[in-house]
């Protein structure tokens, strides 16, 4: 063995003696060589992906830019948002989107944390069931909206059928199409709150409901005071989530109803950006639902903030 060749074996057997982080700063690897090399790439994701195309449409929402029109975008600063704010069908898409967020988001708090209740006690196949649960929110939207609707048909439906309603329609009805796709939108996301309410139900000490017992507390007693403030933290999470998501939703009333009752907010965005060809106007009026959707978000985290600090 040559001389080089000794030094080579002597110098990797040391290395081997360090522990692995001072193992990769021998080497030239150090923690923050190792960092940047994971951060990095995601920053350059998130900026192509993300911010470079919030910034492109925010530019383009005080412009009168028009996909379908071969010709330059001119500035018109505020005028697009003037004129959708002083809009009255958007008023009234707007209304029929938050009439939609407050039936569909309270129906899956009320449905998703009563299941919960019931799932949170031992009984045979409780992780089977729990499975079966879960199921309605790992498919596909579109998939479950024309699930539903099939359902709701006035032929062969078998809605009507077990409510014995002959052959009402339910998606062409202007007064009942916007609580049938809710009811839809229940069925489907109730699952995502019972989950999260039964990971804040398994997380509630147990001595606290002997104790109550010892006291002869009741059962209202003992949901009002215990369970329910330990588990409004995560249930106002779910809540949040729900809210958003059902703020923009465009899949479900899309696929299932075109009354004019159902023409939610993110509906009348896509027909005034890909029927009307208004790129302009459309990119104000998605600004307009962020700065609504945040509002929103901010009224919800400052209650959860203190419901914490209790």
């Amino acid at each position: 063995m040559t001389e080089v060749e000794r030094s080579r074996v002597v110098t990797t057997a040391a290395l081997d003696r360090l522990d692995p982080q001072a193992r990769a700063a021998a080497r030239g690897w150090s923690d923050i060589k190792i960092r940047n090399m994971f951060i990095i790439p995601t920053i350059l994701f998130l900026i192509v992906f993300n911010i470079f195309p919030l910034l492109y449409s925010l530019g383009y929402s005080f412009t009168d830019f028009r996909a379908s029109v071969n010709a330059p975008a001119s500035f018109i600063g505020l005028e697009n948002y003037r004129r959708l704010l002083s809009d009255p069908n958007i008023w009234r898409n707007f209304t029929v989107t938050a009439k939609y967020v407050i039936v569909s988001v309270g129906g899956q708090m009320i449905v998703g944390f009563g299941v919960a209740l019931l799932l949170n006690r031992a009984f045979p196949f409780k992780g089977f069931v729990t499975t079966l649960l879960l199921l309605p929110m790992m498919m596909s939207m579109a998939v479950v909206g024309l699930f539903w609707k099939l359902l709701y048909d006035p032929s062969w439906g078998i809605i009507n059928y077990a409510l014995g309603l002959g052959r009402f329609d339910w998606l062409s009805n202007p007064d009942m199409a916007l609580y049938a796709v809710a009811i839809t939108d229940i069925w489907m996301w109730s699952p995502f709150v019972m989950l999260l309410s039964l990971a804040g139900l398994s997380a509630v000490p147990k001595h606290l409901y002997e104790a109550a017992a010892i006291d002869r507390a009741s059962s209202w007693y003992t949901f009002t005071r215990i369970t329910l403030p330990l588990v409004s933290p995560l249930l106002l999470i779910a809540l949040i989530f729900r809210t958003m998501e059902a703020f923009k939703s465009f899949d479900l009333p899309f696929i299932m109803s075109g009354q004019p009752t159902t023409e939610v907010i993110a509906i009348r965005l896509y027909k005034m950006a890909f029927q009307e060809w208004q790129t302009g106007l459309s990119c104000a009026l998605a600004y307009i639902m962020l700065i609504v959707v945040i509002a929103i978000t901010n009224v919800y985290i400052k209650y959860l903030n203190r419901v914490k600090e209790r």
